[in-house]
Formats: C-alpha cells, structure tokens, sequence
C-alpha cells in the first residue's frame, strides 16, 4: 500500500482488519453462521495469523482465520483483494497442509479426519459465473450424483455477485458489509448480526492499542518495500557490472578461465557464482 488509508476506513477486506475483527468469537461465529446458513458454537478461541507446515524446512502459509466448532468442524477463512490467478490451487495447497495435521502419528482410522471448509472471500468474480457463493466438493466425473464424502468443502465468495434471487438476502448484505464496513452500509441492513458486527468492530478502530499495531504493521510494510528497491537497486548494479566486465574481456580476447578469474575480483562473486555467470555467456 502505498497511500496509507486510516484505520477507521478500513474494510473487513483489508487483512489487518480482517485479522482484528477474527480474534472476536462472536464476529468469527456469525460470519460463519452467515456465509454456511445454520447455527455455529465455537469450541476453542478462533487464531489468526496461523503458520501451517508439515516440516520446519518446507513451505509455510500463514492461515487468516483458524477455527473449531463443537461439532469438531475446522474452518480457514481468507480474504484476498487481488485476482494473483492462483486461488484454485493455493485452496489445494490449504488444504493439504490442513488435512496433514489432522490425524495423530500412527493413527490408521482415516474417517477419524475433521470436516473442512476453506473460504476465500473476495471482491472479484474468480469463475466468471456472476455468482455470489461458488461450492466445490469432490464429486465422481461419470456419475455427478456420487459424492466423494472425504468432507472437504471449498467455497470462493465473490462480493460482486449478481444472483441476488437465488442466495440468502443475509449472505448479500454480509459481502456487501465486508467490502464497506462502515455504520452507513451495516445500517442498511436487515442482519441483527451484521449490526452487532459493526458495533464490535467500532470498538476496535477507536482502540488506541489496535490503532499503534496498525502504524507499526504499516512501518514494517514500507520498510519492507524500502529494503526491495534498496536490493533490486544493487542486483541491477551488479547484473550492469558484469555485464561491463565480460564485454571488456572479450574484446581484448581473455580466455575463459581468465575471465572468471576477473569476475571475481571485480564483482566480487565466489567461484561457484562467476563460473556459473560466465559459462552461461561464453560463446
């Protein structure tokens, strides 16, 4: 971001509001009892922010919303502002770091694994179909009527749908609210739960506490981006260096090795990293 928006105009969309507004139960509850349409009890606390490896070396993402109801049914909810073309398959990769910690090592009974739902809400139309709520199970390819029942359940929320007639009016107003979380739009609504949202998360853009996490999450962002084009600055310069310095050695006719040799010194890479850059461009 590179204008930065005040916390009182953020939107459930953003994911530093996102992420505050998760940490209440009763907000992560009736979003959830919206977007699925029937009653839901949380068992333990919702986590934001949770890390999912399978092993300290592989790769990690970090889960928005992490929760558990009583009936044992695990929910991850995203929300992404940006089409990265990729959703399809990062919902995949969610759910295979999901689904590898659900049974205790050695444990054998595979019917033993939790019900899943990964939601991804989102203000753009992924599929293109103008739907509100798209809902995807596995389902048998020559015979649609069989479903897989492995109880993973993947559901991408487009806040821009146009199927108002066939969609719970509430699930409408609660997409709508998540793209302009504001009194004005919750006062809109019909939803006694969006409206206790709304009063939930004024409390927290007037905290002064979130306000100072939100001015020390944007500084971290900017230097972030400050510490990029520093790098990208000095990889052009190096990338400009060498370049300089292998035409040099080629009009004066050095050979290979003696070309390495002064890549070395000159740009100071290792041997491993000149060798590489010269045989790749050595003709």
């Amino acid at each position: 971001m590179t204008t930065k928006k005040s916390l009182k105009d953020l939107n459930l969309l953003d994911r530093f509001l996102f992420a505050e507004a998760m940490e209440d139960p009763v907000i992560v509850q009736y979003m959830l009892e919206i977007i699925l349409g029937k009653e839901i009890t949380l068992k333990y606390p919702p986590q934001t922010e949770r890390e999912k490896r399978t092993s300290p070396l592989k790769r990690f993402v970090k889960l928005d919303v992490w929760a558990w109801d009583r009936e044992d049914v695990l929910y991850d909810a995203e929300v992404q502002k940006e089409d990265t073309k990729n959703f399809p398959k990062r919902s995949r990769l969610y759910q295979a770091l999901i689904d590898a910690k659900l049974l205790k090592p050695g444990e054998t009974d595979f019917n033993k694994m939790n019900t899943v739902f990964i939601i991804m809400i989102m203000p753009f139309d992924l599929f293109g179909e103008g739907l509100y709520q798209y809902t995807f199970e596995m389902r048998c390819k020559e015979r649609e009527g069989i479903a897989l029942g492995d109880k993973a359940v993947r559901i991408f929320l487009n806040t821009h749908g146009t199927n108002d007639g066939e969609v719970d009016p509430e699930l409408i107003e609660l997409l709508h609210y998540m793209e302009n979380t504001t009194e004005e739009v919750s006062s809109r609504c019909k939803s006694e739960k969006i409206k206790e949202m709304q009063r939930r998360i004024e409390e927290i853009k007037s905290s002064e506490e979130v306000g100072v996490r939100y001015m020390q999450a944007w500084e971290e962002k900017a230097l972030e981006r400050q510490k990029g084009r520093e790098e990208g600055k000095k990889e052009g310069e190096l990338a400009g260096k060498l370049e300089t310095v292998l035409e040099f050695c080629r009009e004066l006719g050095v050979s290979k090795e003696d070309t390495i040799i002064k890549i070395r010194e000159k740009c100071n890479l290792s041997e491993e990293d000149a060798r590489k850059y010269v045989e790749e461009r050595w003709e």
